[in-house]
């Protein structure tokens, strides 16, 4: 059994990460009180792109466009929102296994680029390709540094370098709740024709349709990268929130264990000097 000295140590030991669980869970609130609400306000423009892009090339039936069918290139292109700091549950080894666990997305066939330092250390460690590391972004999201990135995958798909380019980020559903998500940048794909009405729709466009295309896709691209940063911001502090709140109530419950034990020690201690006085006594006596 542990001495009452070591049961202390360790109760003061947690007692004071319980303070910094506390002080981060009371920092990670406000962070997401803040990105939460940038969140929603880009969620909109970042649905009503996927769904207009997606509806729109619905409607003008096939075209021949370099952004619209796949490359010759076998590699792919992943762009992949994690955070740059740890503590925050499952949230960045989520995102990392939709990448590794996709049988799909080979890994001798993929270029990653990771926005955030725990991806990177992550595709290192599993031994993937790292194109670009991006850890700044995912402090103060930029839409221009967004368009540089975009300008960048483009480049990459138009010079046949890759065939595919994906987005892996993490979805803010509330506040104990985010979900990973993998979505397909380029080709872009229509909508179901059959679920959204647009079956008997005609799309005219104004210039030529090549030309709308090469206009439109650039921003439609950099619209869903920053809309997954700003999601992903919103997650990460979420998850943290969360991961802090259960570390408080664990440290919590490991105090109470702990001075359980040492209040028995301690009586257990009192218990046997008092034996050792009243034997003394009557050996005296």
């Amino acid at each position: 059994m542990a001495s009452m000295r070591d049961i202390k140590r360790r109760r003061s030991s947690i007692q004071g990460t319980q303070q910094i669980t506390k002080a981060m869970k009371l920092v990670s609130t406000v962070k997401l009180q803040r990105a939460r609400a940038a969140a929603e306000k880009s969620q909109y423009y970042f649905d009503s792109m996927y769904r207009t892009v997606g509806s729109i090339l619905s409607r003008v039936g096939h075209i021949e466009h370099r952004y619209l069918t796949p490359g010759d290139s076998e590699r792919k292109a992943v762009v992949v929102i994690t955070s740059n700091r740890g503590l925050a549950g499952g949230y960045n080894s989520n995102v990392v296994k939709l990448i590794t666990r996709n049988d799909a997305l080979k890994k001798e066939d993929l270029d990653v680029y990771t926005i955030g330092n725990k991806g990177r250390e992550a595709f290192a460690r599993h031994g993937y390709t790292i194109r670009e590391d991006l850890p700044d972004i995912i402090e103060d999201p930029l839409y221009s540094e967004v368009n540089d990135l975009t300008a960048r995958l483009l480049k990459s798909y138009e010079n046949g370098e890759v065939g595919e380019i994906y987005l892996a980020y993490t979805f803010f559903k509330n506040t104990v709740s985010q979900e990973p998500r993998l979505l397909k940048l380029l080709p872009v794909e229509p909508l179901d024709q059959d679920g959204d009405g647009f079956v008997d729709s005609v799309m005219n466009f104004e210039p030529e349709d090549v030309e709308a295309i090469d206009m439109i896709i650039p921003k439609y691209i950099s619209s869903l990268i920053y809309g997954g940063l700003k999601e992903a911001i919103a997650s990460e502090n979420g998850a943290r929130m969360q991961a802090m709140d259960n570390a408080t109530s664990n440290a919590e419950e490991m105090i109470d264990k702990l001075s359980l034990q040492y209040n028995r020690a301690r009586q257990g201690s009192i218990t046997q000097e008092l034996t050792e006085i009243i034997a003394g006594s009557e050996a005296i006596g």
